[in-house]
């Protein structure tokens, strides 16, 4: 009797903590059978394409973040970095015969220039964000808003440009859009090129994560930062390291961004790192740091992305959906703070 009783009290606990630590997804699964239920034709392969294709840059962006995240850091400042790629990849990728050019005496540049210019810009930014952290010792928090400031005045000061002002850099080149923009395949069995992008870089970050020794650091770092410099480990130079991984994902999310979209302003990237944050905590990445996967990441940003689509599909109100982001994101992170405060 007594082993029974025990045996039903396990099997509580074990339900109740099965609730408690995927509390979020079951409540977004929930969400979606809702969606589905008012629109059965959200299940359409050709939305379920465009779901894929519009997470493959956020999947891009979330990879960078989840390992700031890993380290028991946090971005904020990846959607304005993102923006700034975007305006400067746009407008070194305008076509030749585009009456409103920003350089009309530039010549067709090879499109592989100016989105590795855009990397290597974003990743010197991740860089002042990491040396800002590990060095200044300043909190992520504090240090990714400032660069976010500075990132939205750089990019707002050369979209503002003369003679033309304050209008979205368009008339991009159309090898440039195609790079978003195309798919390979026949019927509705196309994929798109984004998507191919996407599977690219997770397997080039899977490997980075698991077989080597960064890797291996950034986990350390994240579980305990002290006992990982006690280790040996030298832990200002991996979160900088880090960093400057998340600026380059960032620049090229930019520019892939522009392309697909095939315009470029001030506001472009808005808001993107809630997105990505919120989708690392719902693919398990844990603010305690030196927890997480890249298939975490993936599953959390497909999530993320299917009740976005959703709730336009079904015409919710844009407003009303920064709402329930908003909810999504202090219900995660309050249940990952809980879930590991009991575990320590």
């Amino acid at each position: 009797m007594k082993s029974q009783v025990k045996e039903s009290l396990n099997n509580k606990t074990s339900m109740k903590e099965f609730f408690t630590n995927n509390a979020i997804q079951l409540v977004l699964v929930a969400l979606l059978v809702v969606i589905i239920f008012i629109e059965p034709q959200f299940l359409s392969i050709n939305n379920l394409r465009n779901i894929l294709a519009q997470s493959s840059i956020r999947v891009i962006i979330a990879l960078g973040v989840g390992g700031i995240i890993v380290t028991q850091g946090t971005d904020l400042s990846a959607g304005r970095i993102i923006g700034l790629a975007a305006v400067i990849s746009a407008s070194l990728l305008q076509a030749t015969d585009y009456a409103y050019r920003m350089y009309p005496d530039l010549q067709r540049l090879p499109i592989v220039i100016p989105i590795l210019l855009t990397m290597g810009l974003c990743g010197l930014m991740g860089v002042m964000n990491g040396w800002a952290v590990a060095k200044l010792k300043t909190p992520p928090f504090i240090a990714t808003m400032g660069t976010m400031l500075i990132a939205y005045g750089l990019t707002s000061l050369y979209f503002d440009r003369p003679p033309y002002g304050a209008q979205p850099i368009a008339g991009l080149d159309p090898v440039f859009t195609k790079l978003a923009q195309g798919n390979i395949g026949t019927g509705n069995f196309r994929v798109p090129y984004l998507i191919i992008y996407a599977v690219m870089i997770s397997i080039v970050m899977w490997f980075v994560w698991n077989k080597t020794k960064l890797g291996k650091n950034m986990f350390a770092i994240g579980g305990n930062p002290e006992a990982a410099e006690v280790s040996g480990v030298n832990v200002a130079r991996n979160i900088i390291i880090i960093y400057l991984i998340a600026g380059a994902l960032y620049g090229l999310a930019g520019s892939l961004e522009a392309a697909r979209v095939g315009s470029a302003t001030n506001n472009t990237g808005f808001m993107y790192e809630m997105d990505a944050i919120a989708a690392c905590v719902v693919g398990g990445v844990s603010f305690a740091g030196g927890v997480g996967s890249i298939g975490g990441i993936i599953t959390g940003v497909l999530i993320f992305q299917v009740i976005n689509y959703g709730l336009a599909f079904i015409g919710v109100s844009t407003y009303l959906q920064f709402i329930v982001k908003g909810i999504i994101i202090i219900a995660a992170v309050a249940l990952d703070t809980r879930k590991y405060t009991k575990k320590s």
